[in-house]
């Protein structure tokens, strides 16, 4: 298998481009899960606080046998941690879960309108650990345009990445553009859309667009490969998340194959501008809010 495309943040940290994801995977199954992706050639592990699996994450990580600086281990701090001294308390939280003394990225789960001041203060908490040495890059998760040119008013340090539900059903290409501006990496959850959507008023998948199936059947890939292909060959990170050893296997299959111009300009056509996942916006603490336990 060619390997794997690596991409540089901007403060020269590298990352593979392609990662596993443990989002929603009950912990007796991350283990195998995150063993699986490690075993199959996977060097990038993505997980949160508030997935409940960072353990799992770092048992299977401390069994691998491979070296700490061959696997490249982000996780998020959770909304209930903001503020500047529970950020600091919430990567150590995280980093005695994982069973590191140092994380690669860390980052801001949700940008929490309804308590900004918190979340400025928590990003500060980030830039204190950056400058510590206690993590080699921060980032955020789910901010939008306007909550990341408010952070951007604020901060000193410009965040690495935003990790956004980006699939071709749902692009956020004004983000995108921000990012670019500014360097910051753009970073795909559910980049196969694996989250379920009504288009035209019909349940539908990306899984099963036939525009998609069309495109991987010209290849002799999977839909899934080719949106991992499209995400990859645009400059982004993507990090698929699946339990199934044979599918994390195939998910990491995509870098024997291009696909054309006119392939990339037809995914993205497929943009509908409807997002599957939760409305940023509308996360609060007295919806969303919980405790993250200390072990």
């Amino acid at each position: 298998m060619a390997d794997l495309p690596v991409l540089t943040l901007n403060n020269d940290v590298t990352l593979p481009a392609l990662g596993l994801g443990v989002f929603q995977t009950p912990p007796d199954e991350t283990r195998d899960a995150v063993t699986a992706a490690l075993d199959a050639g996977y060097r990038h592990i993505d997980t949160a606080a508030s997935y409940g699996n960072e353990r799992q994450v770092g048992e299977a990580l401390a069994g691998s046998g491979l070296e700490r600086d061959e696997v490249f281990l982000e996780t998020k701090i959770w909304i209930s941690d903001y503020g500047y001294a529970p950020a600091l308390h919430a990567f150590d939280k995280s980093a005695r879960k994982l069973g590191v003394d140092r994380i690669d990225l860390l980052i801001l789960h949700q940008p929490l309108p309804s308590d900004f001041t918190s979340t400025l203060e928590a990003y500060r908490g980030l830039e204190t650990l950056l400058a510590d040495g206690k993590v080699r890059a921060i980032g955020v998760s789910n901010f939008m345009v306007p909550h990341l040119t408010a952070l951007l008013d604020h901060v000193s340090v410009v965040p690495a990445v935003n990790q956004i539900e980006l699939h071709p059903y749902f692009q956020q290409r004004d983000l995108q553009l921000l990012h670019a501006e500014r360097g910051i990496l753009t970073q795909a959850w559910s980049p196969i859309g694996g989250i379920t959507f009504y288009r035209d008023g019909i349940h539908s998948s990306t899984l099963q667009d036939p525009t998609i199936g069309a495109i991987a059947a010209a290849h002799g890939k999977t839909p899934a490969q080719v949106m991992l292909r499209w995400g990859l060959q645009q400059g982004r990170s993507v990090i698929p998340k699946s339990t199934k050893p044979a599918r994390i296997a195939e998910n990491l299959d995509v870098v024997d194959f291009d696909l054309t111009a006119a392939e990339l300009a037809t995914v993205d056509a497929l943009d509908t501008g409807r997002r599957g996942g939760p409305e940023p916006e509308l996360i609060t603490l007295e919806n969303f809010g919980r405790a993250i336990p200390e072990e």
